[in-house]
């Protein structure tokens, strides 16, 4: 880190999309040219045309950007440098006495979206029925080449740098100690802390565990038989998005930053697959929900830049990456896969929390913000 000489302030920072912008998004939207209908009658072949073209529609006549830009600005958000890059961030200081620093990642194609409506139950407990001893101070950052953070301009922004960046931001805030959470990237990030055992960091929770060995057992359990099989379908069948984006980002980059209906349509599609929804995003999410995640990535032209998340992190897998720190694990059972416990006390040495949760899946906090905010709770409770 080059933070003895880069400028350490923190600067206050508003949405605020020209209206410019919105109406060119609509210009888009009402002239956009969709493909015909696909020759199944399932998702297999991808977003299927009758759901984007309903998603399309109330982006068109009926969503509304600004309400979502009100409910965002109406929490405090600032921007800093970090290793020479400006990072965007929330920062939600609970009222509570002896609330728990907390930094929480998202992934891919998620953003600090999947974590707005956990925000109030994680700094607020006692607003909902919680204890005040439950209280976090929130830190949102958003990934390098995400959202309002910046894009980084030279390969080099891996889940090391990332993971020692928030370390900076949390101490920069004047936290010298707290924790950390992710799913997805944000676990990848998160795994990285733990593994680099950072000076402060008590603890981490992840609910996309890295745990898998590295060859499968020769006579499977039933438990670990469903993961191994969960990799392999993963592997042959729902990877593809990841190789294309890790090596060729930029050419997918042109489609998702000239066209909403393609980004939306990327994005849909992986809401669905990797929801606890059955295939069917709508069961789980909101139009409104959809729709504030994508357009994140298109007021901040960042379907190039996230893409290239994965262009930094060539050939990674759910192989099992060891960390010595305490270690909290939430399994939901709509997640890619599902590891059992015993794969994670091999790889966690100090694995101090562990829990299969009844509903959720990839996108937890975006999916199931109460129980979300359950396991965060209980991931941390013996680390205050």
């Amino acid at each position: 880190m080059n933070s003895t000489t880069e400028n350490t302030a923190i600067a206050p920072f508003r949405i605020d999309i020209p209206q410019s912008d919105l109406d060119d998004l609509k210009r888009r939207l009402e002239t956009a040219r969709l493909p015909e209908r696909e020759t199944v009658d399932d998702p297999t072949q991808g977003a299927q045309l009758a759901k984007i073209e309903t998603l399309v529609e109330y982006w068109r006549t009926s969503y509304d950007w600004r309400r979502f830009e009100a409910r965002v600005n109406a929490y405090p958000q600032f921007r800093t440098q970090i290793d020479g890059l400006g990072i965007h961030f929330l920062h939600i200081r609970s009222r509570h006495e002896n609330a728990l620093p907390l930094v929480m990642t998202h992934g891919w194609p998620g953003s600090i979206v999947e974590f707005l409506d956990s925000i109030d139950r994680l700094v607020d407990p006692t607003a909902f029925g919680g204890r005040a001893e439950d209280a976090f101070h929130v830190v949102l950052p958003s990934i390098p080449g995400y959202g309002f953070s910046d894009k980084p301009a030279r390969k080099g922004w891996d889940r090391t740098r990332i993971g020692r960046s928030w370390d900076v931001l949390m101490k920069r805030l004047g936290y010298d100690e707290y924790v950390a959470q992710g799913g997805d990237w944000g676990s990848v990030v998160t795994t990285e802390m733990g593994r680099l055992k950072l000076d402060g960091l008590k603890a981490i929770h992840v609910n996309l565990p890295f745990v898998a060995p590295a060859s499968f057992p020769d006579n499977p359990t039933p438990e670990e038989q469903v993961a191994i099989d969960q990799c392999l379908l993963f592997a042959n069948d729902g990877s593809f998005y990841h190789h294309l984006q890790t090596t060729r980002p930029q050419t997918i980059g042109y489609s998702l930053a000239d066209s909403p209906v393609g980004l939306a349509a990327w994005i849909y599609e992986k809401l669905g697959a990797w929801s606890d929804s059955g295939g069917d995003p709508e069961t789980v999410f909101s139009y409104d929900q959809m729709l504030d995640n994508i357009m994140m990535y298109w007021v901040t032209n960042s379907g190039a830049s996230s893409a290239r998340m994965y262009a930094e992190h060539p050939g990674l897998t759910f192989a099992a990456v060891p960390v010595d720190i305490p270690v909290a694990v939430s399994v939901f059972p709509g997640e890619i896969y599902t590891p059992p416990r015993e794969w994670a006390e091999r790889t966690f040495s100090h694995m101090h929390y562990w829990n299969k949760t009844q509903r959720g899946g990839h996108f937890a906090a975006f999916e199931q913000p109460e129980i979300f905010v359950s396991e965060v709770r209980a991931a941390f409770a013996s680390m205050r």
